[in-house]
Formats: structure tokens, sequence, C-alpha cells
């Protein structure tokens, strides 16, 4: 019954114009409005960026609980379930939980189709489901905020937070968000508020210019990557550990529960995004608790290896910048070897450059299609690694879980098997290899 139920409030949810994008606060100021201001009674950290964010956020979340916090997390997209979006200490809203506050706002936005600000989209509901969550039933010390898409006109901006995180500005999304970095900048820029210290992650220098005449103009106090703060990378005993160095302390070689040189730099930034609140608001976080919480985070589809011999990796690198991360991490971690590929990709996406990036690491690759709207055709994603490395084995295949499959039957145990691309892509062929390893062990 409850099943049922959730299906009927999912299929509800994925009607509100689910893949549209309406940039504004008009609705959620209006949702806020007829909830009583859910998101006035929460302290927010609010995490913008093209890539990074999740990973952020796991950092931060870890260090806080590790520190005795009660912490709500507000992350998208899915790589598990739709509940794991919405998370207190860890652990995801319940279907109860869930279909409760769908009870509650439903009727709102029913409303609102008749209103003159419109009917809210999928993502500004969820939005305001996440804020009604922690405000009304778990009451979370702490919330990781993070936005959807931009940030200027994101619906997380209905927030003021206690401190900002940009981590960085790639090329993604241009169509929405602009052309070139310094525009996309200036709509990341958005969530800086006057007088919220914001802490920015390594910049291509187009778009810091940006972000530092934002924070200024908002008097908004910036703690820079390579500026205010800095992250040395170590690499040992496979595994990555980080030296930070801040205006507020140091912590030497901490070893990271997340795989790439580039979790140092979202890990220095969670660290000193807690520093300044140490610093500032008496948050209570002490080094040991900054050490064991670097260590122990997860994030899922982030270099995620689930299996040895073979090695299984999951990675949702979905843009140029996220693969040109992967490659560096490929190229440390298995250095030389021919990486046995299962890919796919967004049609929007450059995915001719993550291709060029990515090719010349693989022995053979398998294309599918995302189960997602906008999904590229496997072909033409096909056609792009066979001209970027003419005579490499490609297979295309309609299903990701078929071409996993496919990619594991004749693996040896020295072999390393990646799925890469669309997070919702991702998210279809882990949860799929899941269910087939339960079944297995059944």
């Amino acid at each position: 019954m409850e099943q049922h139920a959730l299906h009927e409030a999912l299929s509800w949810l994925g009607g509100l114009e689910r893949f549209s994008i309406r940039p504004g606060l008009e609705r959620m100021e209006y949702l806020m409005e007829a909830l009583g201001h859910p998101e006035r009674r929460l302290k927010f950290i609010h995490i913008a960026g093209t890539n990074g964010k999740g990973s952020t956020a796991a950092f931060l979340d870890a260090i806080l609980r590790e520190a005795g916090q009660d912490t709500g997390m507000f992350t998208s997209p899915y790589i598990e379930t739709f509940h794991s979006r919405i998370r207190y200490n860890g652990t995801p809203i319940t279907t109860e939980e869930l279909l409760g506050l769908i009870e509650r706002i439903r009727p709102i936005v029913e409303e609102m189709r008749n209103h003159e600000v419109g009917t809210p989209t999928e993502f500004e509901v969820v939005t305001a489901l996440a804020l009604l969550y922690f405000a009304t039933v778990t009451y979370p010390d702490i919330v990781i905020w993070e936005t959807g898409l931009g940030g200027r006109l994101d619906s997380t901006n209905i927030v003021h937070p206690l401190a900002s995180i940009i981590t960085n500005v790639g090329l993604d999304h241009m169509n929405i968000l602009g052309e070139t970095r310094a525009d996309i900048a200036r709509e990341k820029a958005g969530i800086i508020k006057s007088g919220v210290p914001v802490i920015m992650g390594r910049m291509h220098p187009d778009a810091l210019a940006v972000l530092e005449e934002t924070a200024q103009a908002r008097k908004a106090t910036m703690y820079r990557a390579g500026c205010e703060y800095t992250a040395e990378r170590q690499l040992a005993e496979g595994r990555e550990h980080l030296t930070f160095t801040g205006p507020f302390g140091r912590l030497e070689n901490s070893g990271l529960g997340l795989y790439g040189a580039h979790q140092a730099d979202n890990a220095a930034a969670a660290l000193m995004t807690l520093q300044v609140l140490r610093s500032y608001y008496a948050l209570y976080v002490d080094d040991d608790h900054m050490r064991n919480g670097l260590a122990r985070a997860t994030w899922p589809g982030r270099f995620e290896r689930v299996a040895e011999k073979p090695d299984m990796i999951f990675d949702g690198a979905h843009n140029v910048d996220g693969i040109k991360a992967l490659k560096q991490t490929l190229d440390d971690y298995y250095p030389g070897q021919r990486i046995r590929l299962v890919f796919s990709a967004l049609g929007d996406k450059e995915y001719s450059q993550m291709v060029a990036e990515l090719a010349p690491a693989c022995g053979e690759v398998w294309v599918a299609r995302t189960g997602h709207p906008r999904a590229a055709e496997p072909e033409k994603i096909a056609a792009a690694f066979r001209q970027a490395v003419p005579g490499i084995p490609v297979h295309v295949y309609e299903n990701g879980i078929e071409a996993w499959e496919e990619a594991c039957v004749d693996a040896a145990p020295e072999d390393v098997i990646l799925a890469a691309g669309s997070l919702y892509f991702i998210s279809d062929v882990r949860n799929g290899w899941k269910q087939t390893r339960k079944a297995g062990d059944e």
C-alpha cells in the first residue's frame, strides 16, 4: 500500500514540468509564505559550483557528525534513491515522512496553478519538502544545502546561510547560465549574501574576478584557495592525503575517504568553511573531528570503487572538467593501464570533448543510452570514440545495465571496469549492479 502511494506521489512530482527550467524565486517565496517560512528556522551552509558540490557536502557532513552535530543534507540529483536527496545524519528521509510532507504541500501547489506566480517545478517542490522536513521533523543543527543549477535564481537561494561555498566554475549548462566562465560565475555568485563569508575553491581567473567583485560589493569576507588558504595533496599507500593551511590553523597529512586529486580541493573548501564557523560562530569542531571526518567521508558515484579483481568503479564525471579530473585520477591509480569503459552522456553536454579526453585511456568501450529525455544518441557517442582513437573496439547498447554486464563478462582479475558519464546513467547502472549482486547472494 505504501509503495503504491509512493509511486503515485512521485508521479505527481514528476508531472510538475520535471525537465523544465524556470529560473526565479517568485514561486519559492510564495511556497515559503504559505508554509510559514520553514527556511527561517534553520542554519545553512550553501554550496554552489560546477563540480565538487556533492563531495564538499560529504566532507562537511562527515566532519560535523564526527563533532556530534546533527546534520541535514540536501543534494541533487540522486544516485541511490529519490529519498537520498534529503538526509538527516546520513539517513535518507523515510517513505512515510516523504508522503506526509507531500500531503501537506500538495494542496498549496495545486492552488498555485490558478495563481499569477504559476505552478512550481518539481525541483522547487522538492526544495520546499526538504525545508519542511528539516524545520518540522528532524531539527538539524546545520543544513548542508546544495544548489541545483547556477545559484542566483536557483530555488535553494531562498535561504540566508551562515557561510557560502563556490567550489569552482566550469563550462556547463551554458545554454542556461551563459557562454563564458564570467557569465556562469555571475549566476553562481548569486548565493553570496551581504556580510556572509564566502569560501572559494580553485578558480579560473575570469571566474574569480567576477566572484571577488560580487563579494566586495556585498561586503562578504572572502576565503580563496591559493590566497587565504592552501591545499597540498599527497598520494601515499593508495590513498589521498591533504595538508591544509588557513588563517585559523593548519592540518597536516590528513587521509581522505574520497579518491582523486580534485578531492583535496573539495576537502580544503570544507575545512576552510568549518574553521570560519568555528572562529566566528563558536561551532564546536576540533582538529580530531576534522581528521576523522575527512577519512570517513563517502559519496556514491564519485570514483567509487565497489569491487576488486577486477576493480569496478562508478564515476559521475558528466562534463569536460569532470572528465579531466577522472582522467587524472585514473593516471594516478592505474598508470598505463587500459580501461574497460562503459559510458553515456546527455546530448546537451560537450560529449565529443569528454570522449577526446578519456578515450586514450581506454582499451575497449561500451556505449549506452542514458534513461533521460536529453540523452545523447549512443551511435553518435560511439563515432566520437572511433574518431578519437581509430581502431578502438566500441560496442553500442540501448540499455546501460546490459552494457555494464557485457563489459564484465570476460574481464580478467587485473582489469579495471569503469562506468562514467551522466549521473542519471551512473545511478541506473550502479543500482542495477547492486540488485544483480544481491540476487546472486540470495
